[in-house]
């Protein structure tokens, strides 16, 4: 069966980050299922002058974030993980707490109880104390906190060379084997 991965786009900033990874897992082979919430959408326009089409266009299977009764929301569908690509701290603080209020706090509910990966790229600075409790039970209960931070060593170019670095240390870190993120090799 081909690996199948969630991916969940929220409305924090960062709307770059779930479009190219919805690219590379597509170059990749890889089954995608999206969610994303209203306020991701008008991030993913704002941002990237994206339609809701052109970007569920980039996905195998497009939800309703009031879809709760997709097949997401069940253990009984088999993903091999999830991100959440930006996570904004409104969507952090109801998977932290369990609320499942709609279809993509619900798939991340279901990835924490099935023991599946995770990962949330959270976008916000500075962090308050509830953003940190917020990410740490997310982390207890075994998902993995990711704020997209570039990486300078490599001396990228452009955005596009940060989003790309970025994007294959997610998909390394989702356990995607063909992902190729850049190593440092020392000094």
């Amino acid at each position: 069966m081909t690996a199948r991965f969630v991916v969940g786009i929220t409305g924090a900033t960062g709307a770059v980050y779930g479009v190219r990874l919805l690219q590379r897992l597509r170059a990749l082979g890889l089954q995608t299922h999206l969610v994303v919430t209203p306020a991701g959408v008008l991030n993913v326009h704002h941002e990237l002058g994206l339609a809701r089409s052109d970007l569920e266009a980039l996905a195998d299977v497009s939800y309703a974030p009031a879809d709760v009764g997709a097949a997401i929301a069940s253990g009984s569908f088999a993903a091999d993980g999830m991100v959440v690509a930006p996570c904004s701290m409104k969507s952090l603080a109801a998977i932290a707490h369990g609320l499942c209020d709609n279809l993509l706090t619900r798939a991340a509910d279901v990835a924490l109880k099935e023991r599946r990966r995770l990962l949330l790229m959270v976008r916000e600075t500075p962090f308050n104390l509830a953003h940190l409790r917020n990410m740490t039970a997310v982390t207890e209960m075994g998902g993995i906190i990711f704020p997209p931070l570039p990486a300078f060593y490599h001396r990228p170019q452009n955005i596009e060379q940060l989003v790309d670095d970025t994007v294959e240390r997610a998909l390394a870190l989702m356990g995607v084997s063909q992902a190729h993120p850049r190593e440092w090799t020392g000094l």
